[in-house]
């Protein structure tokens, strides 16, 4: 299992060059991200965890290294270089927080094909912006139901694709999945930060 860490933990790990670690990149490892953006800093309040955000990297010989397939509130589901997070995220600065490259032990080689295959069919689905407020709500009542649709947050986009291929992460038992339910699964472990 990824270590359990506070916000100010992951402050402290070491960052390593994107450049360093880039060559090292497996289909299927995840970033994870600790955003100080508005929306951000409400997902880890309300899921109490410093992880904010999650995507499936899939490595490409290019220029950048690597291709996130991720969810987010003005795209919904899109692949995105790496590289914008650590350059040019949002008007031409990086991502504004910390960033940490996991993997997940056991995914097979066979089932890389099912990871990518998720995500092209998923491209362009809407963002499920509901969610968050249902989340909210089930988070407040303590209690909730798994739902399943083809809108997703990041973190059920991630649950979706690894599915496919063989691994299932634990919902949080008020029915929804964010980044750390993924995060605190015993196969995830830690490549490394990079931000």
């Amino acid at each position: 299992m990824a270590e359990i860490l506070t916000r100010r933990q992951i402050g402290k790990l070491p960052v390593v060059p994107y450049s360093g670690i880039r060559k090292e990149l497996q289909t299927g490892d995840l970033l994870f991200a600790s955003g100080n953006y508005v929306i951000s800093k409400l997902i880890r309040k309300f899921t109490k965890s410093p992880w904010s955000h999650v995507g499936i990297i899939f490595p490409v010989k290019s220029p950048g290294g690597a291709l996130l397939l991720e969810s987010v509130e003005d795209r919904g589901v899109n692949f995105l270089p790496i590289g914008r997070y650590l350059n040019d995220y949002h008007r031409g600065r990086p991502y504004n927080g910390p960033l940490v490259i996991a993997r997940v032990r056991d995914l097979k080689n066979k089932n890389y094909k099912e990871l990518a295959n998720f995500g092209i069919r998923e491209l362009a689905r809407p963002y499920d912006r509901d969610e968050i407020a249902k989340i909210v709500a089930r988070i407040i009542a303590d209690r909730g139901k798994k739902k399943r649709d083809n809108e997703y947050i990041c973190s059920e986009l991630v649950y979706e694709a690894f599915l496919r291929a063989g691994i299932e992460f634990s919902y949080d038992k008020r029915g929804f999945i964010s980044p750390e339910n993924i995060w605190r699964d015993p196969r995830v472990e830690i490549v490394g930060r990079v931000r």
